[in-house]
């Protein structure tokens, strides 16, 4: 029981963080990407914002144990393949197309209007099929 109310608490404060620094508003998230026109520099301090204290709170992790019990997760190779390269344009190119990313498109739903809708349906049609589509992929190319 307890797990799951911090888990809605840090839900809540990730949703209401997201709604306050502007990531759940598409038009300033496309501001930001629009690079070589009207460009928005706010987002960075958004990033930086969230970047810093956790770069801070990961070095205090060896040794520690989660609050709720369980064991943080190891910290990945880190290697460049197949995997990382298409999932990162991809989620980029849904990022700069409808600018919003899962957090925020959630986040969004109860006000955002039936395009968040239309993106939050697809992205989870997206996540019910890249396990299939990866699986054939890597029997037809591994990634190595």
């Amino acid at each position: 029981m307890m797990r799951a109310l911090y888990a809605f608490i840090a839900g809540a404060l990730f949703g209401a963080g997201l709604f306050v620094s502007g990531m759940t508003d598409t038009l300033k998230v496309q501001g930001w990407l629009d690079v070589f026109g009207d460009w928005d520099p706010t987002l960075a301090f958004v990033m930086g914002g969230a970047i810093i204290p956790m770069a801070i709170a990961w070095a205090f992790v060896p040794g520690r144990a989660p609050l709720v019990g369980g064991a943080f997760p190891q910290k990945p190779q880190p290697r460049l393949g197949r995997n990382l390269v298409l999932g990162s344009v991809l989620f980029g190119a849904g990022w700069g197309l409808a600018g919003l990313c899962p957090g925020p498109a959630i986040a969004s739903l109860s006000y955002g209007g039936v395009g968040h809708w239309v993106f939050a349906a697809a992205m989870l049609a997206g996540m019910v099929a890249t396990p299939p589509i990866r699986k054939a992929l890597d029997r037809r190319l591994p990634d190595g």
